[in-house]
C-alpha cells in the first residue's frame, strides 16, 4: 500500500465515514434508495484509495465513527494507518485532524473529502508541491465548498475552521477570507466537483467516458445499475427549481 511506512514529511488524510444507511450522502439518500447510496459510497472510497496508492504520497484514513475501527479494518484492510475523527461538527473535526497528523511528525498535510471519486492524483501532487512555496492550499468545488485543504505545520491556524457556515455555498469564500486575514500564502487548486446529488452523479458519469476513471469501480457500478438510471431519468424530468433544491 502507498502508506505502508510513514517516513516522508508529507501526508494526505482521507475523510471516510463508515457506509451504513442514513449516515452517508444524506442529499443523495433523498433521491436514491439507501442500499444504492451505500454501494456508491463504498465505491467512491475504494476508488479514492486506489488514487492515493497511485500518487505514492503517504496517507492516513481519518474514520468516523471513532468506535468503528474494527469494521473499517474488515472493510478496507489492516494495511492502512487509521486515525479517528474527533470533535463536534466539521470545524472541530478538521482542526483536530491537522493537530493529530502533525503530531506524527508530518510537516505538510492535506485533507481530502471522500466524495470526489474521480479526483486525479496529479491534483494531489500539485497540492503537496504547492506547500513547498505556499503556506496553504485549497481546492474549491462548484457548490461553494472545497474538496481539499492543506497547510504547512508552521502556518496552520485552528482559527481557520472557526465561525464558518458549514454546508452552505459560503464555505470557500469565508475560508479564503480567513486565510487572507491570517496573511497566508494561498495556492488555489483547479475546481473539482464532489457528488452530492443525482445531477452530480450524472455529471460524473458523462465527463468520464473517455478518462482513466472510466475503468473505476464507481463507473462500472453506474454502467450496470439500471435502478440508478431510472432515478436519474426521473430527476431530469423535474423542473430545474425542484432539481436544485433536491
Amino acid at each position: 500500500m502507498g502508506n505502508a511506512t510513514l517516513k516522508a514529511d508529507v501526508c494526505s488524510v482521507l475523510l471516510v465515514k463508515y457506509p451504513e444507511k442514513g449516515k452517508v450522502k444524506a442529499r443523495l439518500l433523498r433521491q436514491i434508495k439507501g442500499d444504492l447510496v451505500i454501494e456508491l459510497y463504498r465505491n467512491f472510497v475504494l476508488d479514492m484509495l486506489s488514487m492515493l496508492d497511485r500518487s505514492e504520497i503517504p496517507y492516513i484514513i481519518a474514520y468516523c465513527p471513532k468506535r468503528a475501527l474494527k469494521r473499517f479494518e474488515k472493510w478496507l484492510g489492516f494495511g492502512h494507518t487509521y486515525l479517528p475523527q474527533r470533535g463536534r461538527g466539521m470545524g472541530q473535526m478538521l482542526k483536530n485532524i491537522f493537530i493529530d497528523t502533525y503530531s506524527k511528525s508530518f510537516k505538510r498535510v492535506i485533507v481530502i473529502a471522500s466524495d470526489c471519486p474521480d479526483l486525479p492524483e496529479e491534483i494531489l501532487k500539485e497540492a503537496i508541491i504547492a506547500l513547498e512555496d505556499h503556506s496553504t492550499v485549497i481546492g474549491p468545488s462548484p457548490d461553494g465548498g472545497y474538496y481539499l485543504i492543506g497547510f504547512t505545520q508552521e502556518a496552520f491556524s485552528p482559527k481557520t475552521f472557526e465561525a464558518v457556515t458549514w454546508s452552505t455555498a459560503k464555505v470557500f469564500k469565508e475560508t479564503i477570507s480567513k486565510l487572507k486575514d491570517q496573511g497566508q500564502s494561498i495556492h488555489i487548486l483547479p475546481e473539482w466537483s464532489d457528488v452530492d446529488t443525482l445531477t452530480d452523479l450524472q455529471d460524473l458519469f458523462e465527463r468520464n467516458h473517455d478518462s482513466k476513471f472510466n475503468s473505476s469501480k464507481t463507473m462500472r457500478m453506474l454502467r450496470v445499475q439500471s435502478k440508478l438510471w431510472f432515478c436519474i431519468e426521473a430527476n431530469n424530468k423535474q423542473p430545474d427549481q425542484m432539481r436544485h433544491q433536491s
